[in-house]
C-alpha cells in the first residue's frame, strides 16, 4: 500500500472521528493538548529566566550590544536584526542580563510550542506532540540558545517557523502559505546569512517533489518578492561596503577549518544538535518523510543543507534548526506504531523513550545551563562549557582599565581613548565601561574597524589586549 495513501486514509479517519465527537469534547482535547505544550515551553522558559543572571555577558553578546548603539542596515559580522532586538532590549531593560536575554528565551519557548504543533499538523495526537516538544526542549543546542542572545537563536526560530508554514502549505494545498514563508525567509536573511542554505533546501524540495506546482502560483512569487524587499536594505548596505560580510565569512570559515572547528560535524548532529535519546525519532522522521509524497519536500529541506554544510566543512550547529520537523514526523510515526502494541509493551516503550530523553536532557543541562555560580556543579559546567567561561572577567577588565585611567596625569585624562584587540574587549569597554565614564572603545575588528577613530582622535591611548 502506498505511504501517501495510508497518510490520506489516516487524515480521513481522523476527520471522521472529529465529526463524531461533540464540539465541546473536541475543544477540550485541543485545549488539553495546547496546555501540555505550553507547560513544557513555559517550564523551559522559567528555567532560563531563573538562571540567566548567574554569570556575565558573553563576548558575542557584548559585540552585539556595542553594535546596537550604532544601528545600521548591516554589520560586518551579521545582518541587523539581532542588534535591533537588543537595541529595543536596552531601552526596556538597560543592561539587565535576564531582561536582554528574555528575547532569546521567548524565541526558544515559541520553537518548543511550534514543534508540538508540527506533530499535530502531521496527524499526531497528544503523545506525539508532547514527545516532540520535549525532545526539542531538551536538545543541547536548543537549551543553549535560551541561555544567551545570539543571532543563531533567532535563526533557529525562523527555520522552525518556516517548516511549520511549509507543513501547512503541503497539507492544505493552499499556495497563500507561500506569503508568510517568504516573509519569514526575509527576516531570516536579516538575521543570519545561513538562511540562504535553507532557501536552497526549500527550492530544491519544491523542484524535486510534487510541490513544484506551487512554483507556478502568483502567491509563490509574491512570497519571493516580499523576502527580497525585506532583505533589500541589507543587500544595498553590502554593495556599498564592497560585500564586506562575504569577505569576513570567507575569512572566518578558513580560520575555522584551519583550527579544526568543523571536525565532528556528523557526530555532533546526534550529540549536540539533537537529544541523543531522540535519535531514533528524527531518523525515522526522515525516512517517513521521504516515503510520503505529500510531505517529501520537508525531507529535502533537511538533506540539501546537510549535504552543502558537510561538503563545505561548516560548523555543526548550522543545521540544528532543521531537526524539529524530523522529530515531529518521527514522533507521529512512533505514536502510530506503539498504538498497535499490547498495553504493557506500549507503556514500556513510551516510558523508556521519554525517560531517555529526560535523562540526556538533564545531563546536558548541567553543562549548558548555569544552575549555580559556585560549587561542584558550577565547576563541572565551566570545565565542559567554553561559552560559560567567555562570560567571566569582563567587569574586572573594565575596572582595571578605569584604574589605569585614574592613574594618568590630569592632562592625559582630558582626551584619552581605549584601543582594544578583539570585539569582546571592545564591547566590554563600550557597554560596561559607561558606568566608569570610559569612552567607547576604538576597535580594530569587525564593524569597529569601519568606524575608525572618533574626531578629534585621542592624544593618549590605553591599549588592551
Amino acid at each position: 500500500m502506498e505511504p501517501d495513501y495510508i497518510c490520506s486514509r489516516t487524515y480521513l479517519n481522523e476527520a471522521n472521528q472529529l465529526v463524531e465527537q461533540a464540539p465541546g469534547q473536541t475543544n477540550r482535547t485541543l485545549h488539553n493538548d495546547n496546555l501540555a505544550l505550553l507547560t513544557i515551553a513555559a517550564g523551559m522558559a522559567l528555567v532560563h529566566i531563573a538562571t540567566n543572571g548567574r554569570y556575565g555577558f558573553h563576548r558575542d553578546e557584548l559585540q552585539t550590544l556595542s553594535d546596537a548603539l550604532r544601528m545600521d542596515w548591516g554589520f560586518v559580522a551579521y545582518p541587523p536584526f539581532t542588534p535591533f532586538v537588543e537595541r529595543v532590549g536596552m531601552a526596556l531593560f538597560g543592561h539587565s542580563l535576564i531582561g536582554l536575554r528574555l528575547f532569546s528565551v521567548i524565541a526558544q519557548a515559541v520553537v518548543i510550542f511550534l514543534a508540538g504543533f508540527m506533530a499535530r499538523e502531521l496527524g499526531g495526537g497528544r503523545l506525539a506532540q508532547v514527545t516532540t516538544a520535549l525532545a526539542v526542549a531538551l536538545a543541547p543546542l536548543a537549551m543553549f540558545e535560551g541561555t544567551e542572545f545570539q543571532y543563531s537563536t533567532f535563526d533557529y526560530l525562523w527555520w522552525v517557523l518556516i517548516a511549520y508554514f511549509v507543513i501547512r502549505l503541503l497539507k492544505s494545498g493552499n499556495p497563500r502559505w507561500c506569503v508568510p514563508i517568504g516573509i519569514v525567509i526575509g527576516l531570516g536573511l536579516m538575521t543570519k546569512y545561513t538562511m540562504g542554505f535553507y532557501v536552497a533546501g526549500i527550492v530544491g524540495g519544491m523542484v524535486l517533489t510534487q510541490a513544484r506546482r506551487f512554483l507556478a502560483s502568483k502567491w509563490f512569487w509574491i512570497g519571493v518578492t516580499l523576502a527580497f524587499l525585506i532583505c533589500l536594505p541589507n543587500l544595498i548596505w553590502q554593495l556599498r561596503h564592497d560585500m564586506i560580510s562575504l569577505h569576513f565569512l570567507q575569512s572566518i570559515h578558513k580560520r575555522d577549518v584551519g583550527q579544526g572547528r568543523s571536525e565532528g560535524f556528523l557526530r555532533d548532529q546526534f550529540r549536540i544538535n539533537t537529544n541523543l535519546a531522540a535519535a531514533p525519532l528524527w531518523i525515522a522522521g526522515l525516512i517517513f518523510l521521504f516515503r510520503n509524497r505529500r510531505f517529501r519536500m520537508l525531507a529535502w529541506m533537511y538533506v540539501i543543507p546537510l549535504v552543502i554544510f558537510a561538503a563545505t566543512k561548516a560548523r555543526f550547529y548550522y543545521l540544528g534548526a532543521a531537526y524539529p520537523m524530523l522529530l515531529a514526523m518521527g514522533a507521529v510515526a512512533g505514536e502510530r506504531w506503539v498504538s498497535i502494541l499490547r498495553r504493557g509493551w506500549r507503556w514500556t516503550v513510551e516510558a523508556a523513550l521519554l525517560a531517555g530523553i529526560v535523562i540526556c536532557g538533564i545531563f546536558f543541562s548541567a553543562i549548558l545551563i548555569p544552575w549555580t555560580s559556585s560549587g561542584w556543579l558550577s565547576e563541572f559546567a565551566l570545565k565542559n562549557n567554553g561559552d560559560l567561561r567567555e562570560e567571566i572577567g569582563w567587569e574586572d577588565l573594565v575596572r582595571t582599565v578605569a584604574n589605569i585611567r585614574d592613574g594618568l596625569p590630569a592632562n592625559q585624562r582630558q582626551n584619552f581613548g581605549v584601543v582594544v584587540g578583539n570585539y569582546g574587549e571592545g564591547g566590554a569597554i563600550t557597554i560596561l565601561g559607561a558606568e566608569h565614564q570610559l569612552p567607547p572603545a576604538i576597535q580594530l575588528t569587525n564593524s569597529g574597524w569601519l568606524r575608525g577613530y572618533r574626531v578629534p582622535p585621542p592624544d593618549t591611548v590605553i591599549v588592551v589586549g
